[in-house]
């Protein structure tokens, strides 16, 4: 006679497991599942038969069928490079004037330069180049060292204020609150603001012309339009790298802040850089 306990409500004999006065009902699993977990666990030892799937010590097992993902993905990466082989060595061996003139060479230093972007500028240029406060905008048409072809590729391939290169672009404004009086420096501030907007008080900006003049001109030219010899800024736009208001303008002759560019050509290579120029030129605001 059997001793199992067969629940009252449904009739079900129960496994014996109690907890806190609940039986477990001895239900067994349907066999469609059964037989499908059965399979999963014969599939799973195929596969690890087939494939790569078992770690080693410094590899791993290789599959009798030897493929790999990895692999796979390699080769096309490999038919990739020996499709594009061609006009990537054109590139190496043209200027970047050249590629401009060139259509085919353009089109594809211009989507492998998008991608070069991507990965290596956005950080500070931002994902559409359009820059933040102490990033250049790359789509306008202002450009501190010169927005032709040749000028951005020197710039990208050499860096700013970048001192492990010795062709690095370099200006270095001085911290004119050593050498200008502080009513010296609001002056200046207003006058610079008049160039392209209204000074809080005229009075001063008038005065600040002649301090414009006699510390200033030198490299931001007569009517502040910069001069790109120099990496000096135009004055007389609404664009600014630190701000434009009056305050943010007397802290930047007070005590100039200087950016530093990495050079790229070191890092990337010369045909990288002249893709990276050629995408950045052909954003809009290349001269």
């Amino acid at each position: 006679m059997s001793d199992k306990h067969i629940d009252e409500i449904s009739g079900v004999a129960t496994t014996g497991h109690e907890w806190d006065g609940i039986r477990e009902l001895n239900n067994p699993l349907p066999r469609w599942w059964v037989w499908t977990f059965y399979a999963t666990i014969i599939w799973a030892i195929g596969y690890m038969i087939a494939y790569p799937a078992i770690p080693l010590i410094t590899s791993n097992t290789k599959g009798v069928l030897g493929y790999s993902s990895r692999g796979a993905v390699q080769a096309e990466l490999d038919a990739a490079k020996a499709a594009n082989a061609g006009i990537i060595e054109k590139i190496a061996n043209t200027d970047v004037a050249g590629i401009l003139a060139d259509a085919d060479m353009r089109k594809f230093a211009n989507a492998a330069g998008a991608a070069a972007f991507k990965v290596n500028c956005i950080q500070c240029h931002g994902s559409g180049a359009q820059g933040s406060a102490g990033y250049p905008n790359l789509n306008d048409d202002d450009w501190l060292w010169g927005g032709d072809i040749d000028a951005i590729y020197q710039t990208i391939a050499h860096g700013v204020r970048f001192d492990a290169d010795d062709d690095t672009r370099v200006s270095e404004m001085s911290a004119f609150g050593d050498i200008l009086e502080s009513d010296e420096i609001a002056q200046v501030a207003a006058y610079v603001v008049s160039l392209t907007g209204t000074p809080s008080d005229p009075a001063l900006a008038e005065a600040g012309k002649t301090v414009f003049a006699d510390n200033c001109a030198a490299c931001h030219g007569e009517t502040g339009k910069g001069m790109t010899e120099f990496g000096a800024p135009n004055l007389a736009d609404a664009l600014w790298l630190y701000g434009s208001s009056e305050e943010e303008i007397a802290a930047q002759v007070r005590s100039p802040k200087h950016g530093v560019m990495p050079a790229w050509v070191g890092r990337l290579g010369d045909v990288t850089v002249k893709e990276l120029a050629v995408y950045i030129y052909d954003l809009g605001g290349g001269q």
